[in-house]
């Protein structure tokens, strides 16, 4: 008989790496979706549209979710308090995905297709440490804030540094700004563009 336990093991693993991909390349999605709505006079109102997108996407997940309930032959029982503290964290999930389109959107004008590449790396560098703290003061860690190692505060510190040197330095940030224009690296040929008389 195979022993599973390694596998099961490392089940969490698997489905956090999944999510790293997931929420990786989303930024970078959402933004080219957000780039196909219709521009020109409705181009103020493309993250919205791209938004809304999101929202029924998360809708129909969320009937793939009920669907896996009824398949586990769930009794559909919930607490007061879980679907309280659920619905703040689907809340808090869907700012987030509302801020940061509307962060893409603003961002855009600065660093036209490459925005998610400046805006993304401050979003995932940041939430975590974001997460720690939030985790720390729902829980708080034995002999209090006090006690925090060295390490952990420096591991913050890192990664908004981090965060920082990569949205500032990546390649498609800072690629086309050290190029001069088309107009300069043609060489003058006057007998190409004679004079007008």
């Amino acid at each position: 008989m195979p022993d599973n336990s390694t596998s099961t093991n490392f089940t969490w693993l698997y489905f956090a790496l999944l999510t790293v991909l997931s929420w990786g390349v989303y930024g970078v999605i959402l933004h080219k979706g957000r780039g196909y709505m219709p521009m020109g006079a409705e181009a103020p109102h493309a993250s919205l549209k791209a938004f809304l997108f999101v929202c029924i996407a998360y809708a129909v997940i969320g009937i793939g979710a009920a669907v896996l309930l009824k398949l586990r032959c769930s009794n559909w029982g919930f607490t007061p308090e879980g679907i309280r503290w659920s619905f703040v964290a689907g809340a808090a999930g869907a700012v987030g995905a509302f801020t940061l389109i509307l962060a893409l959107g603003a961002a855009n004008p600065i660093y036209k297709g490459a925005s998610a590449a400046a805006v993304m790396p401050i979003v995932f560098a940041g939430a975590p440490v974001i997460n720690t703290i939030t985790a720390m003061l729902l829980h708080p860690p034995e002999g209090g804030f006090k006690a925090l190692p060295v390490q952990f505060i420096l591991g913050c510190v890192l990664a908004v540094v981090g965060a920082f040197l990569v949205a500032k330095y990546a390649p498609s940030n800072t690629a086309g700004a050290s190029k001069p224009p088309a107009a300069q690296l043609a060489p003058a040929n006057p007998a190409a563009n004679p004079p007008v008389k």
